[in-house]
């Protein structure tokens, strides 16, 4: 049997461990969130609601390469996270790796597999419009459904689609 100098010890030293357990996975997690709030935003959304070109050609876009297993609008499936929440904590650099390389986590509790994008042109070409359209869902700027009004494509997002996609 142990003292009872000895018990709590014990139970203070398991406290303070635990303490500091959930203090470190909250900073890590606040850091990951603050790094995503501190980003510039990546979409113009005027007061009756118009949006940018991006925002408007990433919507199109998601909704012909990423609707399938994330949702519509982005909120998620039964085998695919909704990246309306995953945005809120992730930044622009951790998204492009993901949808650049894939992703796999598979173990006794889950079994997801994110595909690698990073050769299909008709996600690469657009994926800061991709990202921009995800952005404003997760802030919550933009609603459900296909913008009611966009800005008119800029020839500088003409001549970009052509380079990128070598016409």
């Amino acid at each position: 049997m142990l003292s009872r100098g000895l018990r709590l010890f014990v139970l203070a030293s398991a406290f303070f461990l635990t303490v500091f357990l959930i203090t470190t996975d909250r900073s890590q997690a606040q850091d990951s969130t603050t790094a995503a709030a501190d980003e510039e935003k990546p979409y113009k959304i005027e007061k009756d609601g118009t949006v940018d070109w991006a925002t408007f050609s990433g919507f199109r876009r998601f909704n012909s390469e990423c609707f399938v297993c994330h949702g519509p609008d982005g909120v998620g499936s039964t085998f695919a996270p909704a990246l309306i929440d995953s945005l809120k904590t992730m930044t622009y650099e951790q998204f492009l790796d993901v949808v650049t390389n894939g992703k796999t986590e598979v173990n006794t509790a889950v079994q997801k597999k994110m595909p690698t994008f990073g050769t299909n042109p008709n996600v690469m070409c657009y994926i800061d419009d991709i990202y921009a359209y995800l952005k404003a869902r997760s802030d919550g700027v933009l609603g459900r459904g296909r913008p009611a009004k966009h800005a008119e494509k800029s020839q500088e997002a003409k001549d970009a689609e052509a380079a990128c996609m070598g016409s």
